[in-house]
């Protein structure tokens, strides 16, 4: 269908007044459809609003492609609809942890799905950059409070990341005597290691890693 007839269809069926120029756009990810225009275009293309979207990363994608109301995820999960699109539209999640479990389960998140959806990728960070920098031990129970991981995992997790980075920082140590390019291109290798802490830290936390 091209995206002249799709348009047609939006028109005819769901009454939306969209122009073949917007569905292209939406085509090309340049611009995104509303919760009801995704649900009009899926009845149009004859397929589940979920298949439309790539990899869901926000909760409203996560929901949208589970095809649930905000007020049955927010019944769900045990709080009131209001207070639930409050945070979906701040992209910030507040729930408790019984919520937060609610959740996951509700939206079959993995423990990456989870904190990148509720907008907790950054604050991750900072506590695992921390973490591998200094003491791991004070940061297990920052971490546990973000990440939904056994604890026992977790403190594995964070060990064996402390422990990789302390050892890629000795040996830039044990190098810079012998030469500043290997020193220099050790430094580089740390910062890298530290800019790509969140994907070390859910490849180390995989249970078939």
């Amino acid at each position: 269908m091209a995206p002249g007839h799709v348009a047609y269809g939006l028109g005819a069926q769901y009454g939306l007044r969209i122009t073949a120029e917007t569905v292209a756009a939406w085509e090309r990810g340049l611009a995104l459809p509303t919760e009801y225009e995704l649900t009009a275009l899926a009845g149009v293309l004859w397929c589940a609003p979920g298949e439309l979207l790539t990899a869901a990363r926000s909760l409203r994608e996560h929901r949208v492609s589970r095809e649930l109301a905000p007020d049955e995820l927010a019944a769900m999960v045990g709080m009131a609809t209001s207070a639930y699109l409050r945070m979906e539209e701040s992209g910030r999640w507040r729930g408790n942890e019984r919520q937060s479990t609610a959740l996951s389960e509700a939206l079959s998140l993995t423990p990456a799905d989870f904190v990148a959806a509720t907008g907790r990728e950054e604050e991750l960070a900072e506590l695992l950059r921390s973490a591998v920098t200094t003491r791991w031990q004070a940061y297990t129970r920052p971490v546990a409070k973000l990440v939904p991981l056994d604890r026992r995992r977790l403190q594995v997790v964070l060990e064996r990341l402390h422990g990789d980075y302390q050892a890629l920082m000795v040996s830039t140590l044990s190098w810079s005597s012998a030469g500043t390019d290997r020193a220099g291109n050790s430094g580089e290798e740390g910062r890298a290691f530290l800019a790509r802490i969140v994907p070390r830290f859910w490849e180390a936390a995989d249970p078939q890693g």
